[in-house]
């Protein structure tokens, strides 16, 4: 709400090491994240993942990349209402999806890996989900949800190619292919919360 974010504007301006964001509706925290992009650009967002240990960008890089990923799923036809699935560990590349997917009015479906495959299938197949980026760990678990998830139209691994041949998902499209020359800009619309 309003309050907090002037909390968060005033919080910022005194370098903390740390700002938390909490809201009620993924649009809150997407607003007052747009502000602090643009008001504080460089501070710095770090964040450990499998594959990339310690991997280092800030306020402004998370812009450019969620904004090529909203550009990215426009193209391929994602639109506002959309679901779009994550199977991820909270990682920068998690971060960029839920900032691109839920800025251009798609909804950000996170999805608990931990629960039973049986679970996960109901999950997607009641969401709908068009689309689920998911992490390199979650492979196998990808591979034997595929078949039982009809809505799915798009499963796409959260890294590069090469690291995909690797780790036995070549015929999975790549998230790093998928931003590869989109555009790092992108009409953000504004939406009631």
């Amino acid at each position: 709400g309003s309050i907090g974010s002037e909390l968060c504007r005033q919080l910022a301006r005194l370098a903390p090491s740390r700002l938390v964001l909490l809201g009620h509706g993924e649009n809150s925290i997407f607003d007052i994240y747009q502000e602090l992009t643009l008001s504080f650009p460089d501070v710095e967002i770090i964040s450990r993942t499998p594959d990339k240990p310690d991997h280092i960008t800030n306020y402004a890089g998370l812009l450019r990349r969620s904004s090529q990923l909203a550009n990215a799923l426009g193209s391929i036809g994602i639109k506002p209402g959309d679901r779009v699935a994550t199977l991820a560990w909270n990682g920068y590349r998690h971060l960029e999806l839920y900032y691109g997917i839920s800025g251009m009015g798609a909804v950000c479906h996170t999805i608990n890996p931990r629960l039973f495959v049986e679970q996960i299938v109901y999950i997607i197949n009641h969401a709908e989900d068009r689309m689920v980026f998911f992490d390199l760990t979650f492979t196998d678990l990808v591979k034997t949800l595929m078949a039982n998830c009809p809505s799915v139209e798009k499963w796409v691994y959260l890294g590069e190619a090469g690291d995909a041949k690797v780790a036995g998902a070549a015929e999975f499209p790549a998230y790093e292919n998928l931003l590869f020359g989109q555009p790092d800009a992108y009409a953000w619309p504004q939406f009631d919360e």
